[in-house]
């Protein structure tokens, strides 16, 4: 209360409305692995249709089928779609991402072409490979550090932070509306 009998509004501490830069490289981090998954997943379909077509060789073109779906299920873990990590809790750990991340690569950069007229598609499954490969790395170290966990850890903060911010908004709807009620009732 002020001296002249007025009440005075507290000055009440607002919540912090930026991102934690911290969940903000994990999801660029997390962006860039999904898109050397999907640049992996391109260079090994270009590679199967090419092996199917020429019928050089067919366990090539089935492998590379096969390092299609690791891959893209490489881009679905990076989503973090609760549906995904259900299915598969094992994901959820750094480590074992890296790792798939890791065997992906590893898979797409098997069996190289060394065809001279290839090698486009040779610099591509390079490159795609080895991007998908320092992920995988970085992955597992993380993984070994614990990151992962302190990520999960800032994501709950981030949502009870969000929803304390709501409730708070909600509180100060409801209290406005209630002051509104107030005064109708004194006039």
């Amino acid at each position: 209360m002020s001296r002249n009998g007025d009440v005075q509004e507290e000055n009440v501490p607002t919540l912090r409305n930026r991102a934690d830069p911290f969940l903000v490289a994990c999801r660029c981090f997390s962006f860039l692995t999904s898109l050397a998954a999907i640049l992996c997943i391109g260079v090994n379909v270009l590679s199967a249709v090419r092996s199917f077509k020429h019928a050089s060789d067919i366990f090539d073109g089935i492998f590379r089928c096969y390092a299609v779906i690791i891959a893209a299920f490489v881009v679905l873990a990076e989503t973090e779609w609760s549906f995904i990590l259900k299915f598969s809790k094992v994901l959820e750990y750094w480590a074992a991402r890296g790792m798939l991340q890791i065997f992906a690569a590893v898979m797409t950069r098997a069996f190289p072409d060394y065809i001279g007229d290839q090698k486009n598609l040779f610099l591509l499954q390079s490159i795609a490979s080895y991007l998908l490969l320092g992920c995988g790395v970085v992955y597992v170290v993380s993984g070994i550090l614990c990151i992962g966990f302190l990520k999960r850890a800032r994501q709950k903060q981030e949502i009870t932070r969000e929803q304390a911010a709501k409730d708070l908004e909600e509180l100060e709807r409801r209290r406005e509306e209630l002051e509104q009620l107030l005064l109708l009732e004194r006039v």
